[in-house]
């Protein structure tokens, strides 16, 4: 029986069709879009933990196939030190963010200086190699809170897991025109260098405000009117790099056995 196309039932049949049409179109584009997202996400990690580990991505160097080569991310517990066992994809594509507000796979830190709120049991780090094959830097991420927002960045450490090979600060959401030294290099140029742990082991590194003495190797010099910025950087490196953050990594690493 022949279907008239303005018959009640020719009509709905018609919208039912032209939804389901546009509702796979949109599912489409949503999953292409979606793997646009994750693939621009993947390629900002990449420069990031480049430029902290101090390797040049200038000119016409390719950082996906530098990264591919150098780098390899692992998953790291930070109670244990022990690295996860999982594939590489898996490890690039872990949600950070998402793992520290998971209950189940965070907790509240016993002294939360970084004022975080949340850490996660889980964490991504990256060891990065020399074209010879040697360790040449270990970079881990770290954030707290500044004066008005969460500050996130990477450190980088080279093989004696004490001194700074350079650190990138890359999401904040400080005072415009007064938070923006966080972002340039004549600042972060002055960690190279500096050494996080003292003998004891205690993470010490600190913004000095008035400067650094000359020969200070744990000082660094503060930015006059961005106090309160400089000081929540001072509490995450020392909050990261203490004992409910990388420290027991970092001696599993002295040891060799991770």
């Amino acid at each position: 029986m022949a279907l008239k196309k303005d018959s009640v039932v020719g009509t709905m049949i018609f919208i039912i069709s032209l939804s389901l049409l546009c509702s796979f179109m949109i599912t489409g584009t949503a999953e292409l879009l979606k793997e646009r997202k994750l693939v621009k996400k993947r390629d900002e990690l990449k420069r990031y933990v480049l430029m902290a580990s101090d390797v040049d991505i200038q000119g016409e160097k390719d950082f996906r196939t530098i990264f591919e080569k150098s780098v390899t991310p692992v998953i790291i517990n930070l109670d244990s030190g022990e690295i996860e066992a999982l594939e590489r994809t898996q490890v690039m594509d872990f949600d950070e963010r998402m793992a520290a507000i998971n209950p189940e796979k965070s907790r509240k830190p016993k002294k939360d200086t970084a004022r975080i709120r949340s850490r996660a049991d889980e964490v991504r780090v990256f060891k990065v190699f020399d074209e010879q094959g040697e360790l040449s830097s270990v970079v881990m991420p770290i954030y707290g809170k500044g004066l008005w927002s969460i500050i996130y960045g990477y450190v980088a450490l080279k093989p004696d897991f004490n001194t700074i090979e350079n650190i990138v600060f890359y999401e904040h959401g400080e005072t415009p025109g007064i938070g923006d030294f966080l972002n340039e290099t004549e600042w972060t140029d002055k960690f190279r260098g500096k050494q996080i742990f003292d003998d004891k082991g205690k993470a010490v590194l600190k913004i000095v405000k008035g400067g650094a003495k000359e020969g200070d190797i744990h000082g660094v010099d503060a930015v006059s009117g961005a106090t309160m910025t400089g000081r929540g950087v001072q509490r995450s490196i020392q909050f990261w790099f203490g004992n409910e953050g990388f420290k027991v990594f970092l001696d599993k690493l002295k040891a060799s056995e991770v």
